[in-house]
């Protein structure tokens, strides 16, 4: 059923049927940096699932994109878009993280370097294929053309990048809001692409986190002299973004240990844990509720001694 399915959506990108989509127009972040910033709100038909941030860098002998977005037509936008910038070659594709928003868009970036952590590429490889099938509901035909591709060049952690005539920083932590997550950044013009690890005005999803790895993480962006950060979802912002990330998941545990501390039931938990500051942020209703039963389970299993990072990680 997979093959079947996979083959229906692998199609030539020449031959992309259905009717044109809106140009996606990107944002100046600063000089040679640009930002393309998506829906706070789960994927649906009415935002062809750009839900997510993506972005590119121009440099003096060529282009550095990060993230490709949920679907080929999307990254095939995304191309038209820098096309649009600068004609310059388009050197090197980075996959933050392993989650729908960031690398389906690979393929329209034919002759690029296609490069991830090896911890998201191993995420990939475990459940991306069955991420496609979950879209096909929502998308239909704007997957067409859409597979998934696997990055040949792989960091094992923080790197020292030369691309475009650029030097760039490969940040990588450790296991934080997924095991191989990266963030890059640009000193120059003091840029920070924070990919998964930050999310401004949209509840970020606890499902593959090391809970105090991530803190930790935004400990140390939070050291950086950044002048504006892209996070992985919502406008692009100035470091504040970082702090409210942090605030959000501390908030989080306070409240579901308050509520596990005093043997309330799951079920009731989920009821009881509402947190109003944060509840005017895109996608509070699904993915709140969804973080209070994750982050219950987590302890619960660290409760019985076990890894709470177990909860939801596919097996490999």
């Amino acid at each position: 059923m997979l093959r079947s399915f996979l083959s229906g959506v692998i199609l030539a990108a020449t031959a992309l049927p259905g009717p044109p989509a809106s140009a996606l127009e990107p944002v100046r972040v600063a000089a040679g940096v640009y930002a393309f910033v998506g829906d706070t709100g789960p994927v649906s038909a009415a935002n062809a699932g750009h839900t997510g941030n993506s972005g590119f860098i121009v440099g003096p002998t060529g282009v550095v994109v990060i993230d490709t977005g949920t679907t080929h037509r999307h990254g095939v936008r995304m191309l038209e878009a820098i096309r649009r910038v600068t004609d310059r070659p388009i050197e090197l594709v980075i996959l933050t993280r392993a989650v729908q928003e960031a690398v389906f868009g690979a393929s329209a970036f034919t002759g690029a370097i296609l490069a991830a952590h090896r911890e998201t590429v191993t995420l990939m490889r475990a459940r991306c294929a069955q991420c496609l099938e979950r879209l096909l509901p929502l998308l239909e035909t704007e997957l067409d053309g859409t597979r998934l591709l696997i990055p040949e060049t792989v960091y094992d952690g923080p790197a020292i990048i030369e691309a475009g005539g650029m030097r760039l920083q490969l940040l990588h932590f450790g296991w934080a809001s997924t095991p191989g997550d990266v963030a890059l950044w640009h000193a120059e013009s003091g840029v920070l692409f924070a990919g998964g690890l930050v999310s401004n005005g949209r509840v970020p999803e606890i499902r593959d986190c090391d809970f105090d790895g991530w803190r930790a993480a935004l400990s140390e962006l939070g050291r950086l002299p950044a002048k504006r950060v892209v996070p992985g979802h919502g406008p692009v912002s100035g470091r504040q973004a970082i702090d409210a990330t942090r605030r959000y998941l501390d908030a989080l545990d306070s409240r579901v240990r308050e509520l596990y501390a005093a043997n309330t039931g799951l079920l009731d938990a989920l009821e009881q844990a509402d947190l109003s500051e944060f509840s005017g942020w895109g996608s509070y209703d699904s993915l709140h509720r969804r973080n209070t039963l994750h982050r219950y389970l987590q302890l619960e299993i660290e409760d019985l001694g076990g890894d709470p990072r177990s909860v939801s990680m596919p097996q490999q």
